[in-house]
């Protein structure tokens, strides 16, 4: 009797393990040394439709399929998606909670399993009729798809109770097996259950001496009957030898496709020249905020590279005037966001060929959308020159604004030279007239802004201005009812002279197309030859917003068809290249010793504390250094200590700002008389007694209770803060 009690117990503690495991939202906890990021909504995955690679039989009418196998590369790993196809053929009801997928290898190591959150309530199926539900797991690095065997068990109480499960068959992964759809052939998408047809029209390609520049076009047709929203998805081109590159996807915010329609997606990126342009393919994943995961949706081998003919840029043109005769090149045309506009760009080179010098020629000039709708555009001059030598040449940006929802296909630059700029009877520089010179002609499918990868550096080798950017790090401050979103962008003076840095306009940008201002810090020294100044780039973003696959576009600011000076607005900006960013380092520190605070390093040791008649008091030493080839404006930005005894509701910090690390810099005698207190503020050099005091009369009658506290460091900025370390510490004993 007893034995019948414990098997019958023990089979309702399994069953109510097994409906955890099968419907409940899987928890992740926060792995050794870190914390999980700001949380985005639930994964809801549009899936793909990749090849079945087999059939498990249920009964004479009802099986279950095993299809959309695929894997993707993660960082130390790589995540296996699949689906089960559940077809009921019956006269009843089926329900799935009876049964399970198993994934193991060939050599027999078992994998877990989990529901992907948007199918975790699948489970009745009904009679005659059929339900996907979708899963994944993390398999090593060293595991192929070909590695892989799926079973698909019943959880059976009547069998041993070592696991209490029937399998009732498996299906292998065949070593031919590809989700790759091939060049010129169509995959569906299922986007919210509606199938949507993706196509590759075409591939264009531009390189210069560091990157190619493709442009994907993929066409997206609704072949449902409903309108289907296109998710935030984001692009990457895969190389033959397995890197990943990131591509920009234009035009996609809130693009909606309607039933029997279909829509242009122009998509593109940056990749080395060293690199093999031989079996590239288009790979598609959408980020699943609350799994910490990139699950793959679609993958399309790339076909052979379209021609470009009738596209100007790279071309040199010669024209004569009364001066002589110069050469002009079209280097790029982009198209830039501004506020509720966009910006047209257009740079060309002036060169002189010849063997005097010449003067710079009265340009002026406008686009063409489509050979019909022009656009007035200012010339900007960003190279600080007078005049061409024999030989020498120099660089111009035009500027014309549009409405940021304008669709055209060819966009033309028409170069003009003002007749006589002298007696125009008061006339504005528009109405003067002007002599057409050339006519310079591109697409706008290859309107591409450079796009450098994460650590590449970006080179403006404008005469007199040359400089190098580069993104180092970001950073999420969390808020109260929104997040801070930051850059960490280093700028180098490439100049033999000491020089000012540019002002800049940047704009951030989601993977869903969705474009964020960026205010950007100042620092208004002159930067010496080889120096470089690290300026922080900042947005406001909503509370968790998902920021995985964000780049950064960033200009040099324009006023008045002029770099922008001194404290003048800016109402455009040239010269831009775009940046991705890196994934967030969610780490925290569970020490004190050399914490990264770019340009600073900060270590705390020989933490000690003291509970008296007038309070609390928690003193250590520091020592802080710093990277003096760096120049930094820490404006709003703050370290905080924080003592944080929750069982005895003991908690006080105090701000440190970083504006006051430098007032500590010890003189040629090694002291700091005269400077700030290091006792009192955190200052550069080595340092001890560093003390934090809150007065509370009552808190020495909690002596005899207090153990532990923990001591949080936090990285904050404009009032909103993240834990960058945290170290737990005994009350009254000294910590290292």
């Amino acid at each position: 009797m007893n034995s019948k009690r414990k098997r019958y117990k023990t089979c309702i503690v399994l069953l109510a393990a097994v409906l955890a495991f099968g419907s409940a939202l899987p928890a992740f906890a926060a792995e050794s040394g870190g914390t999980t990021p700001p949380s985005g909504t639930t994964a809801s995955i549009s899936t793909g439709t990749a090849p079945a690679i087999g059939q498990v039989a249920l009964n004479a009418t009802s099986y279950f399929e095993l299809k959309n196998v695929v894997m993707m590369p993660e960082q130390g790993n790589k995540t296996v998606t699949f689906t089960v196809g559940v077809h009921n053929g019956g006269t009843t009801d089926l329900q799935f909670i009876d049964y399970w997928p198993r994934l193991r290898t060939k050599n027999g190591n078992q994998i877990s399993v989990r529901v992907l959150p948007q199918d975790k309530d699948k489970n009745r199926i009904p009679a005659k009729s059929s339900q996907d539900i979708s899963f994944y797991a993390t398999v090593n690095e060293s595991t192929d798809l070909k590695d892989l065997i799926f079973e698909i068990i019943k959880w059976d109480f009547s069998m041993p109770e070592a696991d209490f499960v029937r399998k009732i068959g498996e299906v292998s992964v065949p070593d031919d097996y590809s989700v790759v759809t091939p060049a010129g052939t169509a995959h569906t998408i299922q986007m919210a259950n509606n199938p949507v047809k993706g196509v590759i029209k075409k591939v264009l390609m531009s390189k210069n001496e560091k990157n190619y520049t493709p442009t994907i076009v993929l066409n997206l047709e609704n072949i449902g009957s409903k309108s289907v929203a296109v998710p935030g998805y984001q692009y990457l081109l895969r190389t033959s030898e397995g890197y990943m590159y990131p591509l920009d996807a234009k035009a996609v915010k809130d693009l909606t496709i309607n039933p029997q329609t279909n829509k242009d997606i122009d998509l593109t990126g940056s990749v080395p020249v060293s690199v093999s342009t031989e079996g590239w393919q288009l790979v598609i994943v959408q980020n699943a905020q609350d799994l910490k995961l990139n699950l793959p949706i679609a993958f399309f081998a790339l076909p052979a590279v379209s021609d470009t003919d009738g596209v100007d840029t790279g071309k040199a043109f010669s024209f004569t005037n009364k001066k002589g005769t110069y050469t002009a090149q079209l280097n790029t045309v982009q198209r830039l966001p501004w506020e509720d506009q966009d910006i047209l760009t257009a740079g060309f080179t002036l060169s002189n060929k010849g063997p005097e010098a010449l003067p710079i020629p009265d340009l002026t000039g406008y686009f063409k959308l489509d050979d019909n709708v022009k656009v007035e555009a200012k010339l900007v001059r960003t190279d600080n020159v007078i005049g061409l030598a024999p030989n020498a040449e120099a660089q111009f940006q035009f500027i014309g604004k549009i409405p940021y929802t304008s669709q055209f296909g060819k966009v033309k630059l028409v170069l003009q030279e003002k007749a006589d700029s002298g007696s125009s009877d008061g006339k504005t520089d528009q109405q003067t007239a002007a002599n057409d010179l050339l006519e310079f002609v591109h697409r706008a499918e290859l309107m591409n802004i450079p796009y450098n990868n994460f650590g590449e550096t970006y080179k403006v080798t404008n005469v007199g201005r040359s400089v190098s950017y580069k993104v180092r790090s970001v950073t999420t401050y969390a808020g109260e009812t929104a997040d801070t979103f930051t850059a960490l962008l280093e700028v180098g003076n490439l100049e033999t002279r000491a020089s000012d840095i540019s002002k800049l306009v940047g704009y951030f940008k989601t993977a869903q197309g969705r474009y964020y201002p960026a205010a950007i810090s100042e620092v208004k020294t002159k930067i010496s030859p080889d120096g470089k100044a690290l300026l922080l780039l900042s947005t406001n973003i909503s509370k968790g917003f998902p920021t995985s696959g964000m780049s950064v576009i960033i200009g040099e600011a324009v006023t008045e068809g002029k770099l922008t000076e001194a404290d003048k607005k800016p109402d455009a900006y040239v010269n831009a290249a775009a940046y991705w960013l890196p994934q967030e380092d969610f780490t925290v520190k569970k020490d004190f010793k050399n914490i990264d605070l770019v340009p600073y390093q900060l270590s705390l040791s020989n933490i000690r504390s003291t509970i008296d008649q007038q309070g609390v008091k928690l003193k250590m030493d520091y020592e802080l250094t710093k990277d003096l080839m760096l120049n930094t404006n820490m404006e709003g930005r703050k370290l905080i200590l924080e003592l944080d005894d929750a069982d005895r509701k003991i908690k006080f910090n105090k701000e440190f700002d970083f504006k006051d690390f430098d007032g500590g810099s010890p003189d040629k005698q090694g002291t700091t008389s005269g400077k700030l207190d290091p006792k009192d503020k955190i200052v550069i050099g080595k340092h001890k007694d560093l003390e934090l005091q809150a007065d509370d009369k009552n808190l020495i009658f909690e002596v005899s209770y207090v153990k532990k506290f923990k001591l949080n460091l936090y990285d904050s900025f404009q009032g909103q803060k993240k834990l960058i370390a945290t170290k737990e510490v005994e009350w009254f004993i000294t910590t290292e």
